[in-house]
């Protein structure tokens, strides 16, 4: 291969490098994560980074103590954070392949990243008990309460 061809080559690479790095870059700009405690109460949502970007509280976790508050959000901060950490691992899978590099990128997500494996699984939710029976049913047939 002529020096010259290689050259252009090379050239060719870095800039190809470039514009990946360019759109990776546009595409991690717009990560973020959020996550919302058990009770619905609580929302967290952070950047790609982790940092908090905006917390709502909402009005039912005035009766709550401030631990539980203060518990609540820590728990729904680490899951906002692994699941921005699990989107910049996709994205930085799209462009850097399953590499060392890629390790390194996993290596610095303090809490880990959603599809780790550690995953908790979703709890399954709770059956709905709402009679939906006309008015004059449920009152001729009530429901049992007592089993």
């Amino acid at each position: 291969m002529e020096p010259d061809q290689w050259l252009a080559q090379y050239g060719q690479k870095i800039e190809q490098a470039k514009q990946n790095a360019a759109q990776a870059e546009t595409r991690l700009g717009g990560v973020g994560g959020s996550a919302t405690s058990p009770d619905g109460l609580i929302t967290v949502t952070v950047n790609a980074a982790g940092a908090l970007e905006n917390l709502v509280i909402r009005p039912g976790a005035r009766e709550m103590d401030p631990e539980r508050i203060a518990g609540a959000v820590l728990a729904a901060s680490g899951e906002a954070q692994r699941n921005a950490a699990g989107r910049v691992v996709e994205i930085m899978t799209e462009f850097i392949g399953d590499s060392p590099a890629l390790d390194f990128v996993k290596a610095q997500m303090p809490h880990g990243y959603s599809g780790d494996g550690t995953d908790e699984a979703e709890p399954a939710p709770e059956p709905q008990r709402r009679d939906t029976r006309p008015d004059d049913d449920y009152f001729t047939n009530p429901p049992e309460v007592m089993g």
